[in-house]
């Protein structure tokens, strides 16, 4: 686990570890930031597997759906160099303009209670640099990359339930101190198969007024959905880690 600075709060038995995603929980990265990485990994596909761009495209679509993770499949079938991967599909050198920093993002992780942890899918270079940007590394307690999710040898990221687990034992805290704070559904129904108490920030926006409700029917292994992350310290999750 790659550790920000921080100078960490007194023990208490009480408060919970927050697991958080990066892109499009903390942030939003849906305009510009995904659609290049998406043509990243298409443009990868392509070079490598030999396919034009709509085919490409559908393969990358595909390894991500049934791996959760397009790396993944690019391993599996096609002995890739997942360094080399991660580092041709995040290349970002305007990276700080493109992340949009939120004054509201840094009083949340003020005011929550307990630790926090970046847990994403991103690689440590491009996670490193979205943290900088957002200016949240010193209310930080660490961050696990896609490169930090290693079971039994190989890479296993979100969703993986080995993964989740080993993560848990590394931190040393049980499931059921921990919450998953993500804005996919499928990771969090892997974490709370595992024990952990979830969150889902179902639609990133900060130009609207966030609400939190408890989720609709057919989304089982949610506890709490939010429209957006700031509304985090108001949900019931964090006013039990407050002892109310």
């Amino acid at each position: 686990m790659r550790r920000p600075e921080r100078a960490h709060d007194g023990p208490s038995v009480r408060r919970p570890i927050w697991l958080l995603d990066l892109d499009n929980t903390l942030h939003d990265a849906v305009d510009e930031i995904m659609p290049r990485i998406d043509r990243a990994m298409t443009r990868f596909v392509m070079d490598r597997v030999g396919l034009a761009e709509a085919p490409a495209s559908a393969l990358r679509t595909h390894y991500w759906q049934r791996y959760g993770a397009t790396l993944l499949g690019m391993v599996r079938h096609h002995g890739v160099d997942p360094h080399h991967f991660l580092r041709d599909t995040h290349e970002f050198p305007d990276l700080n303009r493109l992340v949009r920093r939120d004054v509201r993002l840094m009083h949340l992780l003020r005011r929550l209670p307990g630790r926090k942890i970046i847990v994403t899918n991103a690689p440590a270079h491009y996670a490193g640099g979205v943290i900088a940007a957002l200016g949240i590394a010193p209310l930080l307690d660490g961050v696990i990359a896609i490169e930090d999710m290693r079971f039994a040898g190989r890479l296993m990221p979100k969703p993986s339930r080995p993964m989740l687990r080993k993560l848990l034992a590394r931190i040393r805290q049980p499931a059921s101190a921990c919450v998953l704070v993500e804005d996919t559904v499928v990771n969090l129904r892997a974490a709370r198969h595992c024990g952990v108490r979830t969150v889902w920030v179902s639609g990133i926006s900060y130009r609207s007024k966030p609400v939190w409700r408890r989720p609709r029917r057919g989304h089982a292994g949610i506890d709490v959905q939010l429209s957006s992350v700031v509304q985090l310290a108001r949900t019931p999750l964090a006013r039990l880690a407050n002892g109310h």
